[in-house]
C-alpha cells in the first residue's frame, strides 16, 4: 500500500487563517482516512477534510505528524515516557528541524483521580515573544469528552459526543470540538492529537 507522505513545515507565519473572531465548531473522527492506518481526521461545518494525522506506525507512536488537507506538516508531536507519567511536545516542524528549537507547546498529566485525567499544558505564543502561558485539559473516566480551560478557568474549546441532527448520538469516536473566538485552532487540534495518543486512538 502506498504511503501518504508528509510534506515539510511551511512558513505558518500568517497563523491569522487559523483565528476566527467568531467560535468554530468542527467534527473530529478518531479515524484516518488511508486504509490500515492509524490517525484523526478533522472537518469544518462545511464537512471538509482541514487537519489530518496518519500514522503508519502502532497506535500509541512516539512521533506523529499533524498536517493540513495537503500534507503539511503543522506540528510534530514526540511523546517522552517520564517515571510514573508521560509528556507530549509539539513542534512547528517537520521533525527533521527539531534540534535546538523549543517546543511550540508541552503536555503533562498531572493528575488520574478515579479515572479522571487533568493535564498541565505550557504554551510558547510565538518565536517573537517567548512567553509562556497555561491551560488545563480534563477529561472524564470512560469518555473521549474534554474541555481545555485557560489559566484563569475561561473555557477556550470544549468537545463532546457528537449528535445527529435528529439528536441520536454517534460513535464514541466522533466528537464535536467548538473551539472559542481568537483562539489558533490548530493549537486546538494539536492538543486533540495528543489527546487521541493518550487513549490510544492514534
Amino acid at each position: 500500500m502506498a504511503k501518504v507522505h508528509a510534506l515539510p513545515q511551511v512558513d505558518s507565519s500568517s497563523s491569522s487563517s487559523y483565528i476566527s473572531s467568531n467560535p468554530e465548531t468542527f467534527t473530529i473522527w478518531m479515524k484516518s482516512l488511508v486504509m490500515q492506518t492509524n490517525g484523526c481526521t478533522v472537518y469544518n461545518e462545511n464537512g471538509d477534510v482541514v487537519y489530518r494525522v496518519d500514522n503508519y506506525d502502532k497506535k500509541g507512536s512516539n512521533e506523529v505528524y499533524l498536517m493540513d488537507l495537503r500534507g503539511n506538516v503543522l506540528f510534530t508531536i514526540l511523546t517522552r515516557k517520564l517515571f510514573l507519567s508521560r509528556r507530549w511536545r509539539g513542534y512547528k516542524s517537520d521533525g527533521l528541524k527539531l534540534r535546538n528549537q523549543k517546543p511550540y507547546f508541552q503536555v503533562q498529566n498531572t493528575e488520574i483521580f478515579q479515572g479522571n485525567l487533568s493535564c498541565r499544558i505550557t504554551h510558547v505564543r510565538s518565536r517573537e515573544a517567548p512567553e509562556s502561558c497555561h491551560y488545563k485539559l480534563e477529561s472524564l473516566a470512560g469518555k473521549l469528552a474534554f474541555k481545555i480551560t485557560s489559566s484563569n478557568g475561561e473555557i477556550v474549546a470544549e468537545a463532546k459526543r457528537k449528535q445527529s441532527s435528529s439528536g441520536v448520538l454517534l460513535g464514541d469516536d466522533v466528537l464535536t470540538l467548538v473551539v472559542e473566538p481568537h483562539v489558533d485552532h490548530s493549537f486546538i487540534i494539536g492538543l486533540v492529537t495528543v489527546y487521541g495518543l493518550m487513549h490510544h486512538k492514534l
